[in-house]
């Protein structure tokens, strides 16, 4: 995906990050250059709550052999807790910094609010193409939820269109046996949306192990669930049929039959060939009494 560095989600991360300074920020900066300081590795901890929870092992070892030899270019973006410093942005080049054995790394520290610390984290995870699709639809869930925000406020704080944000959270409908396939790029993105028409958790479970195992398309999986979608409106308006002549004598006859037995009015009211009602109709507490009694018997 290309990256515009002056638009869109670059834009929004650094109009998320305020430039105020508290009173210990002003001696940090002081010692050094653009609000930048050092801090000791060990004093800097994650995010619990950052949308990012997978990290792919590999990348973080090519990334670890990096700042062996060059460092780390772009500093943490963090914020002070009570003893120790929380990442805000930049979790995966804290791994690495640990990985490459650095004692320290540079940070830039930020007063932010919970909501701005959430978005920020986001802004930055889809920004650089961590996040994988579930982990993304549950960060916009929780700016949904705990913040009371607006699909419209969401789409507009990460640069993506509503429709996009919306197909997203889509996804945490499915089931989470499919959702965990998901994560694990088993399926992808749209094989999982097409998975959505299917309603039953197991035969969308079955349904993606068959796309796994058979390597099918997006494609492909769409015609198959329309297809499965047709039959199964068939098979629905199929029961539907009138019912024929033969079995409506049939339900007249055990409408009388149950009559002489309980000895008021009884009705059969068919819905289809396979499913229906039956009515007892009764006049008094005394007929009422009669029938419960009968069916007590």
């Amino acid at each position: 995906m290309a990256r515009n560095t002056k638009h869109g989600l670059g834009k929004g991360l650094d109009s998320l990050i305020p430039d105020k300074v508290t009173p210990s920020q002003k001696t940090e900066r002081a010692e050094k250059k653009d609000g930048v300081t050092v801090i000791d590795i060990n004093k800097v901890e994650p995010n619990r709550e950052q949308p990012r929870k997978v990290f792919n092992e590999d990348a973080l070892q090519e990334l670890s052999e990096s700042i062996k030899q060059y460092g780390i270019i772009q500093p943490l973006l963090v914020q002070k807790k009570d003893d120790y410093y929380e990442i805000i942005a930049g979790e995966r080049r804290w791994r690495a910094a640990k990985k490459a054995g650095l004692e320290e790394v540079p940070v830039i520290i930020r007063d932010l609010s919970e909501q701005e610390v959430v978005e920020i984290s986001l802004i930055e995870n889809i920004q650089r193409e961590d996040l994988n699709p579930i982990e993304e639809a549950l960060a916009y869930k929780r700016l949904l939820e705990e913040f009371d925000m607006k699909q419209d406020e969401v789409a507009e704080k990460v640069s993506k269109s509503r429709t996009a944000v919306t197909n997203s959270l889509r996804l945490l409908k499915l089931d989470e046996r499919v959702q965990q396939m998901l994560v694990d790029e088993m399926i992808s993105s749209g094989h999982a949306r097409a998975l959505l028409s299917i309603d039953d958790p197991d035969k969308q479970y079955e349904f993606a192990q068959r796309i796994f195992d058979e390597k099918m398309s997006v494609r492909d999986v769409e015609k198959e669930v329309k297809k499965l979608q047709n039959e199964s409106q068939h098979r629905e308006k199929k029961e539907d049929e009138p019912l024929s002549e033969e079995l409506l004598t049939e339900y007249a006859a055990i409408e009388e039959n149950m009559k002489q037995k309980i000895g008021t009015k009884v009705r059969i009211l068919p819905k289809s060939n396979k499913s229906g009602k039956i009515e007892i109709e009764y006049y008094s507490t005394e007929e009422f009494e009669k029938i419960m009694n009968y069916f007590n018997d």
